[in-house]
């Protein structure tokens, strides 16, 4: 709002030199302030009620950093009322949920570039330094039964020794049987290897489903064994469109096509309280995510 008076008739009314000066800073304060956050957005969409913890700046730049005004299209959010700690890392968001001591989704993007790279698996399983609470140690696993399986797969960290390294923390793990971790989920990992390799990029959010959280593994933290897991994933095709698709696995040993695996993104929703893929304007996500085209994916 202006603060000059309206002329009246041939004269106007002079406001004194004080008030004039005041007014002047508080302006100039005022669009300080504003121009300053402007340059800096927030780059998270948490909830309210979201406690988001953010790494240190990582040592590399990220290949594909997406603008600050860009949606992040892999980030979904809780429909249901579940604990959660929100954590970024360099490669990946995790929402943490202490309750269960698992992931309630690990989401990423990965671009064709990112599916190359020099940095070895580590191998080196550690707790994540901005969990709140009590952390999962590796230990919590031994004589489990159990592998300690990756959400975000180590194989698409190897662009940067940060991204391989943070890959190992424990909220990136869940308790899953071996079978499964080294046979059917590695091959939906290599999947979508192949598919951000052959189209340049790919959004990717997975996670343990729990029906049952009697099932547990750890002496000191109960860490709830999953029933199974999801992986959905979204693409946008070369005329603009976009795709997704989902997967769901049963934390059990299998060898199956992974066709056999597949589902709507909306069932998958229906199983998990979460809400994939919402940053998409609502006629697309909702076009997209009630079925799925397999000619859409490399999928055999």
């Amino acid at each position: 709002m202006s603060t000059r008076r309206k002329k009246k008739n041939k004269g106007y009314y002079r406001l004194p030199v004080t008030i004039v000066s005041v007014v002047v800073c508080l302006i100039g304060a005022v669009s300080y302030i504003i121009s300053s956050v402007n340059a800096h957005p927030t780059r998270s969409k948490a909830a309210p009620n979201e406690h988001v913890a953010v790494a240190e700046t990582p040592e590399l730049p990220r290949s594909n950093t997406i603008d600050a005004e860009t949606p992040r299209y892999e980030l979904p959010q809780l429909f249901v009322e579940r604990r959660q700690q929100v954590i970024e890392h360099l490669a990946y968001t995790v929402s943490y949920n202490q309750d269960w001591h698992l992931p309630n989704w690990v989401a990423y993007e990965l671009t064709n570039h990112e599916t190359y790279g020099e940095s070895s698996r580590t191998n080196k399983f550690l707790p994540d330094p901005l969990v709140e609470g009590d952390p999962v140690i590796t230990k919590d696993y031994s004589n489990s039964g159990y592998d300690r399986g990756h959400m975000a797969p180590a194989g698409d960290m190897k662009w940067s020794e940060q991204a391989m390294k943070e890959s190992f923390y424990m909220t990136n793990m869940c308790p899953q049987n071996h079978n499964n971790n080294a046979g059917d989920w590695k091959d939906l990992e290599e999947l979508v290897r192949d598919i951000a390799s052959t189209y340049g990029n790919v959004y990717i959010c997975c996670g343990p489903i729990v029906t049952d959280i009697t099932n547990t593994i750890g002496s000191v933290r109960k860490i709830v064994v999953p029933q199974s897991f999801y992986k959905v994933l979204l693409r946008q095709k070369k005329d603009g469109s976009w795709t997704s698709i989902g997967f769901v696995m049963p934390n059990a040993p299998g060898n199956r096509p992974l066709m056999t695996y597949m589902h709507s993104v909306n069932e998958i929703e229906n199983l998990t309280g979460i809400d994939f893929f919402y940053n998409l304007p609502d006629s697309i996500e909702d076009l997209i995510e009630t079925d799925y085209t397999i000619s859409d994916w490399t999928i055999k």
